[in-house]
């Protein structure tokens, strides 16, 4: 756990955020700026700085993300209508928080 990183003291426990989700490896919870009416954040809750900065052994966190997002999306009643899953990547790529995680974005009317 990287001391200074908020997501690492999110996912630990040390905020009163609210889980939508949590295992072993990784926690939910919804975005305080959501850009979309269902914003959902999944983090893991070891600390990756970045996708840059992932490695072969990380393979089952990212597939666990995966999977957990697609259980948030039907949970949050967007799995039918659609949603997206995005990395921001560093500075340039919209990264704020250098911690990985994934953002779930739904529930647009169309």
């Amino acid at each position: 756990m990287a001391q200074d990183c908020l997501f690492c003291n999110i996912a630990h426990g040390k905020t009163d955020t609210e889980f939508l989700y949590e295992d072993d490896n990784l926690v939910a919870f919804r975005d305080i700026k959501p850009h979309a009416p269902v914003h959902v954040l999944l983090v893991p809750k070891r600390h990756i700085r970045s996708v840059n900065d992932l490695t072969d052994d990380d393979r089952p966190i990212l597939a666990e993300l995966f999977m957990a997002a697609r259980e948030m999306a039907q949970k949050e009643g967007v799995s039918e209508s659609g949603y997206k899953l995005l990395f921001n990547v560093e500075k340039g790529g919209g990264q704020v928080i250098f911690h990985l995680h994934l953002h779930l974005l739904g529930g647009w009317k169309r």
